[in-house]
């Protein structure tokens, strides 16, 4: 399934199906003014990797495999700890460091919902390696026409 964000336009797809099909990393697939859709696959024994956003809120699901989600307050202080899996939602209040850790034995796949918008539009990342370098460089900035705080 191709996925085309189409920045601001209203859209409609099938997320679960594209959840599951996406390969990557991380895809955006749809930025809006005030939020923003991303489809997430990580793989065995793997992480989306422990961050913290100040002024995003998080939500996330997952469709496909199973992990460990772990919050808190600081990034040595995760003092939430949960079981997740296909059909689990996550929710991440902005300014809590977190992280999703795959403990299966296939790709953990999930979605996101960011608000406000935190990368750029169409962004795809083939793997935590090139999201990392997206982000030292710059070049994963949000549009100028989404309302950040």
């Amino acid at each position: 399934m191709d996925i085309i964000d189409n920045g601001p336009d209203p859209k409609s797809f099938d997320i679960e199906s594209a959840t599951r099909s996406n390969e990557n990393y991380r895809t955006v697939a749809w930025t809006g003014k005030y939020l923003q859709v991303t489809l997430m696959s990580i793989p065995v024994g793997t992480s989306i990797g422990l961050e913290v956003h100040p002024d995003t809120d998080q939500f996330l699901r997952v469709d496909a495999g199973r992990g460990t989600c772990v919050m808190g307050p600081a990034e040595d202080d995760l003092n939430f700890a949960q079981e997740v899996a296909d059909g689990w939602s996550i929710q991440v209040p902005a300014g809590t460091w977190h992280d999703v850790v795959n403990t299966g034995d296939e790709p953990l796949k999930l979605y996101a919902v960011y608000a406000p918008s935190h990368h750029a539009q169409g962004k795809v990342h083939a793997t935590f390696a090139d999201s990392e370098a997206d982000e030292e460089s710059g070049n994963d900035e949000p549009p100028a026409w989404t309302v950040q705080p």
